[in-house]
Order: C-alpha cells, then sequence, then structure tokens
C-alpha cells in the first residue's frame, strides 16, 4: 500500500481527468446513497473474488465509510500478485467527502438483502 490520500487530492485529481480507478468498498446500499463521482462499488466482501479486474491499473483509491476499512482494502489490493500499480486509502472515508456526492447507483446492483457494513 502506498499510504492514504487526502479527500482534496483525490479531487484535484479528479477534476484534472487523471487516470485514476475508485473503488468503493461499501455495501451496494450505501453506494446507491452516495458516491464519490466516476467511483464503482467493490463489496469488501466480494473484494478477494473480484481483485484480478484491477490488474493492469495504474493507480486505485479505495474508499469506505471512515477511512479504515479502505486501509485493510488498499493493503488486500497491494498484496495481489498481478497488481503493479499504485494504491490508496482515502484517508477521511466517505463521511468527510467535501465534494458533491453521486446517486445514481453507478454499478451496484439492487439487492435489498446486503448488510450495510462492509465486513
Amino acid at each position: 500500500m502506498d499510504g492514504e490520500i487526502s479527500a482534496d487530492e483525490l479531487w484535484e485529481l479528479l477534476q484534472a481527468d487523471e487516470p485514476i480507478r475508485i473503488v468503493d468498498i461499501r455495501s451496494p446500499g450505501q453506494f446507491r446513497r452516495g458516491h464519490i463521482p466516476g467511483s464503482e462499488n467493490v463489496p469488501f466482501a466480494e473484494l478477494t473474488e473480484r481483485i484480478d479486474e484491477l490488474e493492469g491499473d495504474d493507480r486505485v483509491v479505495t474508499v469506505c465509510p471512515h477511512g479504515q476499512a479502505s486501509v485493510q482494502a488498499a493493503r488486500l489490493i497491494d498484496s495481489f500478485e498481478g497488481f503493479e500499480g499504485r494504491v490508496e486509502s482515502l484517508e477521511t472515508g466517505i463521511e468527510r467527502w467535501p465534494h458533491e456526492l453521486a446517486t445514481d447507483g453507478g454499478n451496484a446492483p439492487e439487492d435489498p438483502d446486503a448488510p450495510d457494513a462492509p465486513f
């Protein structure tokens, strides 16, 4: 893991159209209620099964509610043998994201039985 990234640093990267993949590890329900525009939902419980989807990405930022579980997710991604890019965790979590959130649902499938917690 390459450390943590602040909300302002991530916002600047997004505004500059830098190639970055934002992986939100919250539940699909939480993701639908509000997420960083351009992020994708990969719930923590599915991360090990889907980690190969990140192979070839140069930079990944993981996002969770408060910036704690995303550190674990970033470490998991970084330990994946096929991943050679930079991986960081959003230090403040989505709860302290100071910019507008998208609520369109992105790529999160509708699952009313999914738990809201990442674990």
